[in-house]
């Protein structure tokens, strides 16, 4: 770092002789005043000497003066500047000191936010995993409520009190012998129960309640659906309908392959819904069965005529929202599966259908 010379100010300069001024006071000029001095007698003599001597002491008293004032104005301006100093080491002490706690409070931040994101990442992932274990507790809870409905038909389309001379169980079986003659004759039906479902008559409802049947034997139901598809079917001449009989989010999930299903069946790919809510049909000479919607996209990703035909009906949905489940809804379908269990097939369970 270089140094600044201090150079002497303009009040200073008249105290200082320059080397010349010193040069000329070594061999100083004969003044014809100082000439006429020697020519005085003693006591003129002594009066211009106390004279001189009386002008050199003003002149030094008033130099003396003047620069004793120049000191002590210096003097106050170096105080001054020296306080100035001062208070700007004082002010960036505490900026710095500022800064300290600044830069402290912005690393306890950094690092608050970065617990925060990592306990944001847990909980997703914790959710992630809430979901999956919701998911599949609701499909095994479908599964289990269609096992208990496997051997169930429904009848539709009854008028009410039809079952109040035979019951239901003998209606079931007039109708049987009405339109599946043959039928009726090659095999034993055995029925379980047979009652109105739901439970209850709403006064709101324009079409009768279903009749709910439930059979000893899969096989058997499976010979009066397969023959039901054959036909119209009658009761006294009017037409009814006979249909298996699924939980609500089975049903639901059936229809959701209806616009599939008839695309499909328009190409004559040969499709076919199967239980509980697996569609199939025919391509390049093999079966293809898919059991959602998924698998379906991932299969035909690989299959360009038919990812253009089924364009239209697989837009990828929106990832649905399930942080709306709540205790109170795993708990009201552990409820109905219990329920489903223990009671007849057309007790809750038609109930649950009927409001879906």
């Amino acid at each position: 770092m270089q140094r600044h010379k201090s150079t002497p100010s303009s009040s200073m300069k008249k105290y200082i002789k320059s080397p010349e001024q010193k040069e000329n006071d070594k061999h100083p000029e004969n003044n014809p005043k100082d000439n006429e001095i020697y020519n005085l007698n003693d006591d003129d003599f002594k009066t211009a000497v106390i004279k001189k001597l009386n002008e050199l002491k003003e002149n030094s008293d008033r130099q003396l003066n003047e620069f004793r004032s120049y000191v002590t104005k210096e003097l106050d301006t170096i105080k001054k500047n020296q306080l100035e100093i001062l208070e700007m080491k004082n002010t960036m002490e505490e900026i710095k000191k500022n800064l300290d706690s600044l830069n402290s409070r912005v690393d306890n931040m950094e690092d608050r936010i970065s617990n925060l994101e990592d306990r944001n990442i847990e909980m997703l992932q914790t959710e992630e995993e809430r979901e999956l274990r919701l998911k599949r507790n609701e499909e095994t809870l479908r599964e289990l409520s269609d096992s208990i409905r496997r051997c169930n038909i429904r009848i539709i389309d009854i008028p009410e009190g039809e079952e109040k001379e035979k019951g239901a169980e003998g209606l079931f079986k007039e109708i049987i012998a009405e339109n599946f003659p043959n039928l009726g004759s090659k095999m034993e039906l055995h029925v379980t129960e047979a009652n109105r479902s739901p439970n209850f008559i709403n006064a709101r409802r324009p079409t009768p309640r279903h009749i709910v049947v439930k059979l000893a034997k899969v096989n058997d139901k499976e010979k009066i659906l397969r023959a039901a598809r054959q036909k119209k079917i009658t009761y006294k001449g009017n037409p009814i309908r006979l249909s298996a009989d699924f939980s609500g989010e089975t049903l639901q999930a059936r229809r959701d392959w209806n616009e599939i299903f008839k695309t499909l069946k328009d190409k004559n790919l040969q499709p076919r819904i199967l239980y509980s809510a697996k569609i199939s049909f025919k391509y390049d000479g093999e079966i293809k069965t898919f059991p959602d919607k998924q698998k379906l996209r991932e299969f035909i990703a690989t299959k360009p005529p038919l990812q253009e035909m089924l364009r239209k009906n697989l837009i990828p949905e929106k990832s649905k929202n399930r942080k709306g489940v709540t205790k109170s809804r795993t708990k009201e379908i552990s409820r109905r599966t219990i329920t489903q269990s223990n009671s007849s097939p057309s007790g809750q369970n038609a109930k649950e259908l009927e409001n879906k």
